[in-house]
């Protein structure tokens, strides 16, 4: 069975449009999105996903990454919140793993050619697990010292 069969067409356009909505919204990287088609992204997103998991008869007909983000300053951090949303998406959809590792794992690969700075992946942008939560530590008695932050 192919990750495309183990998701399905529809699924996939489910979990697509809900994560562009997120993304439209979202307070980090919404911005970039401002007068953007989003109909139009999701249907050039369901085609590159559906294609990279196996959909048949399947192709992307949208513009090499490179060139369809070229006129964007996208960095590092923009990228990973990206990273990040799609995560909790599949999390919020129960994405079978195999999907979403496929998928992460394919996004992961096109880093260099949408973002402009080089070498900009956190150390946990491959550890990162769909799924995983941020714990925040309760704020310390003294105000002056700072919140831990980690993963569990």
């Amino acid at each position: 069975m192919t990750p495309f069969e183990k998701i399905g067409g529809d699924a996939l356009r489910v979990v697509i449009a809900d994560f562009y909505k997120r993304v439209f919204s979202d307070v980090m990287i919404g911005f970039m999105f401002q007068g953007k088609d989003r109909a139009h992204l999701v249907e050039r997103e369901w085609e590159l996903v559906a294609a990279l998991l196996g959909a048949p008869g399947v192709k992307y007909t949208g513009m090499p990454m490179r060139t369809a983000h070229a006129k964007h300053t996208i960095f590092g951090g923009h990228f990973e919140r990206r990273m990040q949303i799609l995560r909790e998406v599949f999390r919020d959809h129960a994405v079978d793993a195999e999907v979403a590792r496929t998928w992460l794992a394919h996004a992961e690969s096109l880093r260099a050619q949408i973002t402009r700075d080089r070498g900009s992946e956190c150390a946990t942008s491959t550890e990162a697990q769909p799924g995983a939560k941020l714990v925040v530590a309760p704020p310390p008695a003294d105000p002056d010292r700072p919140i831990k932050l980690g993963r569990r």
